[in-house]
This record gives C-alpha cells, structure tokens and sequence, in this order.
C-alpha cells in the first residue's frame, strides 16, 4: 500500500527572519501509482456517493485535507 501523504524536515538557516515551518508536506494523487486502468474495477454503488468523491472508482479517490479540521498539518 502507499501512502498519498509525504513529509520531509527543512534545513532551517539560523538566520532566518521568518518563524520556521519544521515539517513540510505534499499530496500525491493516487493516478501515480496506477500504471493502467483495469478493466472491472470497483465502483461507487450510487451516482450520488461518485458525485460526492468527485470519481466513479473507489481506488482514484484523493481527498483534500483542510487545514481547519486538521489535515496535513505542519509542526
């Protein structure tokens, strides 16, 4: 399994005027870890539910963390 979510440590300059961001992060959308789309993949039961995930396959769906509620969050 992979995951969509990345983190690496910044070099931090002791000069820097800004207060730093210890952890950084990137999403990767899963497109890149499928190579073809296979004939048959599961889908959503419902329109409403591949409306609601913005596709029609379980396995393309990538969700947008929102800094409010806590997704992705930087130290």
């Amino acid at each position: 399994m992979f995951t969509q979510y990345k983190y690496w440590k910044p070099y931090i300059s002791p000069f820097d005027p800004c207060p730093p961001i210890r952890v950084k992060s990137f999403s990767t959308p899963p497109q890149l870890y499928i190579n073809f789309q296979q004939p048959g993949l599961p889908q959503y039961p419902t329109p409403r539910e591949a409306l609601k995930s913005g596709t029609l396959w379980p396995q393309l769906f990538s969700p947008y963390p929102n800094p409010q509620k806590g997704g992705m969050k930087h130290e």
